[in-house]
């Protein structure tokens, strides 16, 4: 796993257990659920004796590539069903163990002074000249841009101002410093920046649901504490951060 494509956070849990319990978890999560990450993590520490834990942060096409080609992840969060669903064909996936975990909105920014930009159709205008978007083959939001850009008709118009971004992060990033005009992320990401505007938001007809999967990687070192981490993600203090960060939980 390269130092370009993510970004680790670790974390010492408190309490002992035996030595397959103290065991590491490694999870790799999606860039757009960062911020979210870094709230979750403390509270998981508080309330559990368990295992370390360890978050690599990125596209979810990059990190579901890392995990087929062996890298050694106990869970994967993903911003979209189609890398867990690519994993799972190959048989990567800990059965019984994947559920739907959050839905979320794809949003047009642009910088913060910018007050000309107002809908997808106004991306057409000569004016804009250069458009961040995830590499839609290994970010989820760069795919889903995609699919709005086409139904919308305006793919060849905007696909000769791509820059590409390796994860929303990156695409957010563009915008602040107004290296681009506008920008594809989602609503959680566009209300952490206080540099950007939501310029619109994508009807939901125009591309695939925004759902996060997640589930237990075949052969993970302790799949017992994957498990238990997962179901705290479901639980009411994971989920009261998630919607603190704009997140939409789905029900277990």
């Amino acid at each position: 796993m390269t130092a370009a494509v993510l970004a680790a956070l670790s974390i010492a849990s408190g309490g002992c257990g035996t030595a397959r319990n103290n065991a590491p978890l490694t999870i790799s999560v999606a860039a757009s659920l960062q911020n979210a990450m870094q709230e979750i993590a403390p509270l998981w520490e508080r309330s559990h004796a368990g295992p370390k834990l360890t978050f690599n942060f990125g596209g979810s096409g990059t990190l579901a590539q890392q995990i087929e080609n062996g890298a050694p992840v106990d869970i994967f969060l993903s911003a979209a069903p189609k890398p867990l669903d690519d994993l799972a064909a190959k048989g990567l996936i800990l059965p019984g163990t994947r559920r739907d975990l959050l839905r979320n909105q794809l949003v047009l920014i642009a910088p913060k002074d910018n007050s000309t930009l107002h809908s997808f159709q106004d991306l057409a205008d000569a004016k804009v000249k250069l458009i961040a978007l995830g590499e839609p083959s290994s970010v989820p939001a760069g795919d889903y841009g995609r699919q709005v850009f086409q139904v919308l008709h305006l793919w060849n118009i905007v696909e000769p101002k791509l820059i590409l971004a390796k994860d929303v992060r990156q695409v957010l990033t563009y915008v602040e410093t107004g290296n681009a005009d506008a920008g594809i992320v989602y609503a959680t990401d566009a209300s952490e920046s206080a540099r950007v505007r939501v310029a619109a938001t994508a009807p939901e007809e125009t591309h695939k649901p925004v759902i996060y999967p997640v589930a237990v990687i075949q052969g993970s070192r302790n799949a017992d504490a994957a498990r238990t981490w997962i179901a705290f993600l479901t639980g009411p203090e994971a989920r009261g951060a998630f919607n603190r960060h704009g997140f939409t939980t789905i029900s277990p």
